[in-house]
């Protein structure tokens, strides 16, 4: 055999793979010290996010004045996958998500050019906002709570985020659960008219009087002098001396004579009590290459320090810190990895000798620490993510060193030195053993182009194996085989020492018995399966089709996403909108009171002990949107109507059997119905792809959509454990819309005047906006808050004409009374209503719901998901119903993964024709490829474990380490028949070479996942699906390699010889099966 020149050098160069090895080793050491650690990998939404304030304005004239012409302006921009948009009270936003692979600042900035000239927005709506979402992950989060008034807490709360901003590391500070500063301007109706003055003079004066200007400068012989006018007003008190009015008799009238100046926060209704006292919160976030573990540190120390000087009773606590899931999270996995890493050293060291398995082992940390060096440059990070993709890679990696390692071993025995038998078992399979690392790539290729944003969160772990598998193969290519040349095997460190003496004879048993099995258990039995190869073919078939009913009857289930829990259950009320504060109040405060009997229930249950408690902390909230999603989503407008209870409980193991979902239940049933509630929902996931029962139904009828919307919900209430049933459509505030009488058009008022005088007096005009520190600060100028409680306020207003003419409101105006809408949703220049909905999985999974509801409600040949045949019901024209939320998510990477396997299966057949050379011979490989998913579907129901998208990301793997073995065993036929062995002794003489290398990568593999297995850490739950579609599917393959493949390898030349029988180069089904004498026909260089 020729010797391949690259091998034999480094063979003869073992300083060279040294320092290789080296560079790997330090370059991934220094790699891990120098990047940052994150919970999860930074994603680019690939986002971009267009806000309009329309100050005061309903949802409807948001949308008609706003949101419309803005989804005009854009629509056509090059570089969109969609967009949609929502109008809340007050403000338009339209959300635009990029196609993948586009720039997003060229996108960004076309949207802008057209967002900016459109002329026609109303008068009122400021200056659109234009922005990229940027990914924050969340660091840290303190509560700062006490028995002190808003004020305090937040001028506190604003002094120690810019001292956290200022420290290193730290670049994104907010302060939440805090009103914005406003100074108003309250003058009422009788004040008014006793000076004759409307809302726009008095604006207009404040205008006038409080500025700075600058006047230029005078260029003087001695210099130049700068020329300001000074007076700009900063406080209420500065206001109050603003000359408003100069009376006949010279008298000024200041601001403060005719107005109550109040110089305070907005209006509206937010804030939050912390373990029942008043409270705002600060959060860190981290960007760009921010350190988790170090931010949430520098924080904690900061926090240490600041205490002492808080006010008294003014307190901090930490409220939410991802520091330690992640670093119990790595380290949990870390130390699987470790596990697996010593269980994998353990079983070589078993079956080859003790040196060979060490360098061979040795392979997994090289080719490891050799990615990790080159993570910077390819963008990745240590996460949850990476480090389980390492878990995952355990087993692979060490495949080819073991194929490599164990080809030397056998070489020893037949070359007269350990140089030629590591150049010649080297060069015997590095072909197949390359090509089939490139197979194993390319079956992570779907994994690598899955679309959507699941898509880039799973890619990440294709990356780390792709780069992995990289690095191995130069591994057992050139360091592997100098170093095992140039072990000592005598004279070395502890040579006759007992110890190593019994090791060496303990290990030989294991490895003698293993070569005779291999030829006198195995082999004969071999022998029987390729004579009767088509039934092991059926019987394999059958065994196939057995493991897909397990999925068909619902012994094994399948669902996309887990609902894996954390230890916070967070509580979300909506009351109708407009309703009083104090009714959502005494419901919030209600759930919480349940809340507290709940954890007290459970406490007895478990036996906590006198003086502990499992909850750490309660936060209650008023009138802020708390929406938990994943990635880019819309929140609506805060309001008197929304509230949220959280609590955050101990760790697991201090409340066995009562995980969080369970006790969530319990709250659940102690709080019942809330009276007049729009929506009640408890939530305990750590994770989630959007909502697990999600549809999206899209018109232009409102009242059809409306319909529809019901009739959904009522089909889905009738399956067992739906539970959180809502949609997005909420009856808005009431309303009274206005319109001119036609007495008012011979006083010359137009609708116009009415809307802004009403406007001025209701919602207030704004008079100025200053900076004051670092905070933005309306002036406005409006009735007295008393003046604006009832309907008879509006009737007794007073509208002026152009001549300065009082008349009454109710002389020139109409009233109408109605309800609007909470919001409006639009997508692609349609309305739409998003029907949502949890489940209780341990009664039925999203998938079974969604499937029967599919079923009832769309006409036969019309699905959720099928853009040509859209869901269709005739009780409905005119709406369209398609999937959103985890549903759409699912359905999106699902079909992208289809859409890829058939690009990676052809580059597959590609790469295993090359070094076989043959057409066919690759089929009979690929033929292999889902009976490897036997394993894993039999795993997943041995274990107890829903299948889920992980664990399909397990079974391409999977895949590609099928095809690797099976490849090896082919190549290995193709050249016994090459050097004239017969066929079927070619096969059997395969078998049994490739025995001990494919028992020793199927057990490595298996036993290097066990520890992640078997953990029970929840931090890992997410995660353990794909190990088990690995693990147990590399031991199914081991019998597929082992026995299928050489099977239809005879059953191809069955075929070839059937369609080509006058060539007689073929083999007959009868001189096929020829029994031989396993001791005369084993090849010799099996012989160790």
């Amino acid at each position: 055999m020729s010797e391949n020149r690259a091998i034999a050098w480094f063979t003869d160069n073992p300083v060279a793979a040294n320092l290789m090895m080296l560079i790997f080793v330090l370059g991934g050491l220094i790699s891990l010290a120098s990047m940052h650690k994150e919970e999860f990998p930074t994603i680019d939404p690939g986002v971009i996010r267009v806000q309009v304030p329309y100050l005061g304005a309903a949802p409807e004239e948001v949308e008609q004045g706003v949101c419309i012409r803005i989804e005009e302006a854009i629509e056509g921009v090059d570089g969109m996958d969609r967009f949609f948009s929502i109008s809340n009270e007050g403000m338009c936003t339209v959300m635009i998500e990029v196609l993948q692979n586009v720039d997003v600042t060229r996108v960004l900035n076309d949207v802008k050019g057209q967002v900016d000239a459109i002329s026609t927005f109303p008068a009122e709506t400021e200056k659109p906002v234009v922005s990229a979402i940027l990914f924050r992950g969340q660091t840290i989060s303190f509560a700062l709570y006490g028995k002190t008034d808003e004020t305090t807490l937040k001028i506190i709360a604003e002094e120690m985020r810019d001292e956290i901003s200022a420290l290193p590391g730290i670049s994104q500070v907010s302060v939440n659960y805090v009103r914005p500063w406003e100074i108003s301007i309250e003058v009422s109706e009788q004040i008014l008219r006793q000076y004759n003055l409307t809302m726009s003079q008095v604006a207009d004066a404040i205008r006038r009087s409080s500025l700075d200007l600058p006047g230029g400068s005078i260029k003087t012989q001695g210099g130049e002098i700068l020329l300001r006018s000074k007076g700009q007003a900063y406080s209420g008190r500065e206001f109050e001396n603003i000359v408003i009015v100069t009376q006949r008799d010279g008298t000024n009238v200041t601001l403060g004579d005719i107005a109550s100046v109040r110089d305070g926060f907005q209006e509206g209704f937010l804030k939050a009590k912390f373990d029942g006292e008043p409270a705002v919160s600060v959060s860190i976030y981290r960007i760009g290459k921010e350190d988790t573990l170090t931010s949430a540190a520098t924080v904690k120390e900061y926090l240490a320090r600041k205490q002492p000087s808080l006010p008294q009773g003014v307190k901090t606590a930490i409220w939410i810190d991802e520091s330690v899931p992640l670093s119990r999270r790595i380290d949990r996995l870390t130390m699987n990895a470790y596990a697996g890493l010593v269980l994998v050293l353990v079983i070589l060291a078993l079956f080859l000798r003790f040196k060979v398995a060490l360098w061979v082992a040795a392979g997994i940390p090289i080719a490891i620490l050799g990615a990790i060096w080159v993570f910077p440059a390819a963008g990745l990070n240590i996460s949850s993510l990476s480090i389980l993709s390492f878990i995952l890679v355990l087993g692979i990696v060490v495949d080819d060193a073991i194929v490599v390692g164990e080809r030397i071993y056998s070489h020893e025995s037949i070359e007269p030195t350990r140089r030629e038998a590591a150049i010649a078992g080297t060069s015997e399979v590095i072909v197949p053993v390359v090509f089939g690392v490139l197979t194993t790539i390319a079956a992570f290729l779907p994994i690598l182009l899955l679309d959507g944003r699941m898509g880039s969160f799973f890619s990440i772990i294709g990356w780390v194996v792709l780069v992995c598998l990289i690095f191995s193969i130069i591994e057992c290519m050139f360091i592997l085989p100098a170093h095992l040349s140039h072990r000592k095997t005598e004279n070395y460190f502890l040579h006759q020492a007992p110890v190593v003496t019994k090791w060496v004879a303990f290990q030989s048993i294991f490895s003698n018995a293993l070569e005779h099995f291999a030829n006198h258990r195995y082999r004969p039995f071999l022998e029987k399966t390729l004579e009767w190869r088509w039934v092991t073919w059926a019987v394999a078939t059958f065994i196939l089709v057995a493991s897909v009913a397990l999925i068909i009857s619902g012994r094994v289930v399948f669902q996309f996403f887990p609902a894996v829990e954390g230890d916070r259950i967070y509580v979300t009320l909506t009351m109708p909108e407009g309703i009083n504060v104090e009714y959502t109040e005494a419901a919030a405060r209600r759930i919480a009171l349940a809340g507290y009997e709940t954890i007290r229930e459970v406490e007895e249950a478990v036996g906590t002990p006198d003086g502990d408690t499992i909850l750490k902390h309660v936060l209650e909230s008023i009138g802020v949107d708390a929406a938990r999603g994943s990635g880019p989503s819309f929140k609506t407008a805060g309001g008197s109507h929304l509230a949220e209870v959280v609590m955050d409980l101990e760790p697991y193991e201090k409340r066995p059997d009562w995980n969080t979902n369970k006790i969530a239940d319990l709250w659940r049933e102690k709080v019942g119905s809330v009276t007049d509630a729009v929506q009640l929902e408890f939530t305990t996931s750590l994770f989630n792809a959007g909502e697990a029962l999600g549809l999206k139904l899209k018109g232009r009828d409102i009242e059809q959509l409306k319909s529809a919307a019901a009739a959904i919900r009522q089909e889905f209430a009738l399956y067992p454990g739906v539970i959180d049933l809502n949609d997005s459509f909420r009856a808005g505030k009431q309303e009274i819309k206005l319109d001119i009488l036609p007495e008012a058009k011979p006083l010359g008022l137009t609708l116009n005047d009415l809307a802004r005088q009403v406007r001025q007096a209701f919602y207030g005009e704004e008079a100025q906006r200053i900076q004051r520190g670092t905070d933005d600060v309306r002036v406005m100028v409006r009735y007295p808050e008393e003046e604006r409680r009832s309907l008879g306020d509006l009737e007794n207003m007073r509208i002026r004409t152009n001549d300065n003419i009082e008349v009454p409101f109710s002389t020139v105006a109409r009233v109408t009374y109605g309800t609007g809408y909470s919001s409006i949703n639009r997508e692609e220049q349609q309305r739409i209503i998003d029907v949502r909905g949890d489940v209780n999985r341990a009664v039925v999974t999203p998938e079974e719901v969604m499937a029967a509801v599919e079923r009832a409600i769309c006409t036969a040949g019309t699905s959720f998901n099928d853009p040509n045949n859209r869901c269709y019901n005739p009780d409905f024209p005119g709406v369209t119903v398609m999937l959103s939320g985890e549903q759409e998510e699912r359905a999106r990477s699902l079909s992208s993964m289809v859409n890829t396997v058939p690009l990676a299966l052809l580059i597959i057949f590609a790469l295993l024709a090359i070094p076989l050379k043959s057409y066919l011979q690759p089929l009979v490989i690929m033929s292999v490829i889902p009976f490897g998913a036997v394993g894993a579907i039999v795993g997943h129901f041995i274990m107890g474990w829903d299948l889920i998208f992980f664990s399909l990301l397990g079974i391409i793997a999977l895949s590609g380490v099928v095809v690797n073995a099976s490849l090896v065993l082919v190549d290995y036929i193709n050249r016994q028949r090459r050097q004239g062995v017969d066929i079927f002794e070619a096969v059997a003489n395969a078998g049994v070479v490739r025995f001990r290398p494919i028992i020793l990568t199927s057990v490595t593999t298996f036993v290097g996942l066990i520890p992640l297995m078997t953990d029970t850490d929840p931090e890992t739950f997410m995660f353990i699906p794909m190990a088990i579609s690995l693990a147990f599917g590399v031991l199914f393959a081991t019998a597929i390699t082992l026995f299928l493949v050489p099977s239809l390898y005879l059953m191809l030349e069955d075929w070839l010889q059937f369609w080509s029988r006058d060539t007689g180069n073929s083999l007959t089904p009868s001189s096929a099966v020829k029994p031989v004498n396993p001791a005369a026909s084993t090849p010799t260089e099996t012989a160790t």
